[in-house]
Parts: structure tokens; C-alpha cells; sequence
């Protein structure tokens, strides 16, 4: 009894304990990841076990859920009874895939449906290194703004100016220094020619031709411009019909009902050309027969 009772003490001691989840600097664990060897891969950031309902807590509203491929190729059903049991708990919700096999495309991209359905974030790492960086990464950047990741533009004129210009296609830092020291300010680049372009150094006529467009090139596309047109001939055809009457053409006196009524002279039906008749389509017809020999 003596020597069954000091082995479970044992047992006891080799596990770490459990604690509730709490608000401090390290990441929480659920204590069924303990035998993951991603753990040991979680470094610069302290560690400790709690009740979960995740695998990891890496911030108050954000968690991730770990998923061996492998482990998902042999219980399929493992990962969406996690999933029911994590409800809508959490803002930030990762699925962090461990790919351990060699034909993990369908099930990737089975995974990937389930997260879309199911507002997760899917990640894939290729090793325990990789996936232990993820994890340190998301609780180092718990508390971090997010324009940390966005690019810096200085406030001074240059800065901007190349900002500017370096967002037209085939335009580089080198284009714009000489830009900015052969013609000027902005102004003076948009009104320069474009044989004065192209006697730049670096600059041919796709470059040039780039340039001009940006500075002359009017923003409404092709389809937004269709799309007015269309709006606006059907405007006009339902003007001349006479099922919309423009307000500006109802004079004063009818619109607040008093004085004589203008009489205007009715307007004449547009003329549309007569339509070709449409051919005979039978919903039978099967096209993928082969058509009548021809005499």
C-alpha cells in the first residue's frame, strides 16, 4: 500500500497544476495539451495551465484551438465537437493546423470551410518551432496598436511626394528623386509633356504612358460609366413615355395648386424599330445530339 501510495504522489507531483485562467502575462494551456510537444517550442513568454474550454488563451478575447492533420485524418469528428463546445466565446477564434502529413490539400481545404462557416481563423505550421512561434507571437502582440505592422510615411514633403508617386505602376524611389530634381513639385511633373518625359533617364513610353494616365486619366472606369449611360437613357425613355415628369418642367402655379393650369402639349411615344421575331426553343431539345444530315 505504501509503495502504490507513493507512486501516485509521484504522479501528482510530475503534473503541473491547474489554475484558473486569469489576466496576466501568460499564455494559458489546457491542461490535455500537456504531452504537446509544441510546448516546449513556446518561448519568451510565461506559461501556465488552466480549466479552458480552448487549448491555448493568448489574450482575454482571443484563443486558439491545436489540430494535428494527422490526428484529424484518423477522428474527423474531433475537431467539430471542439468547435460546438467553444460556442461564441472569444472575438479572436485560430484554428492552428499542424501539417504532419503528405496529402493534406482536400483537408486543408475541408478545414478551411469549417473555420468560414464557423468565424475562425485558420493558420498552418509545418513544424512545432513554427507553431510554437505562432502562439508566443499572438500573446506578445496582445496588447499591441495595430498600426505597429503599418508602414511609417513621414509628414515632410518629400516623404509624401514619393508616397504618391511610387503608387503608379512601374514608378520607383529612383523615378521620383528624378522627377523631383529635373522638373520640380507635383505640379510641374503632372504638367510636363511627355517627350519631356521620356528624355528622362529611365523613363520609356510605358512608364511615361503610366504617368500621364494617373495625372490625365479621368477615375470613372468603363463600367461605372456604362452603368450611367444605361441609368441615364432609361431616365430619358421614362421621361418621353410619360411615366416620370421631371420636377423642373411642372410649372409653379400646379405645383401649389393655385392660379391657371398651363396646358402642355402631350409628348409623342418614342419610336423603337420593329423586333425580329425569336426563334422557336423547345426545353426537350437535347443539344448534345448530333444535328440532321442535310440533303
Amino acid at each position: 500500500m505504501a509503495t502504490s501510495s507513493g507512486s501516485t504522489a509521484d504522479i501528482l507531483k510530475s503534473k503541473p497544476p491547474v489554475v484558473q485562467a486569469g489576466a496576466g502575462n501568460n499564455i494559458i494551456i489546457n491542461p490535455n495539451q500537456r504531452l504537446n510537444p509544441v510546448l516546449e517550442c513556446i518561448r519568451n513568454v510565461g506559461k501556465e495551465f488552466g480549466d479552458i474550454v480552448p487549448d491555448f488563451q493568448v489574450g482575454r478575447t482571443t484563443c486558439i484551438l491545436f489540430l494535428s492533420m494527422r490526428y484529424h485524418r484518423l477522428h474527423p469528428e474531433y475537431i467539430h465537437t471542439r468547435i460546438e463546445r467553444l460556442g461564441r466565446s472569444y472575438n479572436l477564434r485560430i484554428l492552428l493546423i499542424m501539417c504532419d502529413i503528405t496529402e493534406h490539400q482536400e483537408l486543408i481545404r475541408e478545414l478551411t470551410k469549417v473555420c468560414l462557416i464557423n468565424n475562425l481563423t485558420i493558420i498552418v505550421a509545418w513544424s512545432n518551432d513554427e507553431a510554437g512561434q505562432y502562439i508566443a507571437t499572438f500573446k506578445q502582440f496582445e496588447h499591441k496598436p495595430p498600426d505597429l505592422i503599418k508602414e511609417r510615411v513621414d509628414k515632410d514633403y518629400e516623404s509624401l511626394l514619393r508616397t504618391a508617386l511610387t503608387s503608379i505602376n512601374k514608378v520607383n524611389k529612383t523615378d521620383v528623386e528624378t522627377l523631383r530634381t529635373s522638373l520640380g513639385n507635383l505640379a510641374d511633373i503632372a504638367k510636363a509633356s511627355s517627350y519631356r518625359l521620356q528624355s528622362l533617364p529611365g523613363f520609356g513610353q510605358v512608364k511615361v504612358r503610366r504617368i500621364k494616365d494617373a495625372f490625365e486619366k479621368p477615375f470613372r472606369n468603363k463600367a461605372t460609366s456604362a452603368t450611367f449611360s444605361l441609368g441615364t437613357q432609361v431616365s430619358a425613355r421614362q421621361i418621353d413615355s410619360g411615366q416620370i415628369t421631371p420636377a423642373d418642367e411642372i410649372p409653379p402655379a400646379s405645383r401649389n395648386g393655385k392660379g391657371k393650369e398651363k396646358e402642355m402639349p402631350p409628348a409623342s411615344p418614342p419610336y423603337h424599330p420593329p423586333r425580329e421575331a425569336s426563334p422557336i426553343w423547345d426545353i426537350e431539345l437535347d443539344l448534345n445530339s448530333s444535328p440532321p444530315p442535310t440533303i
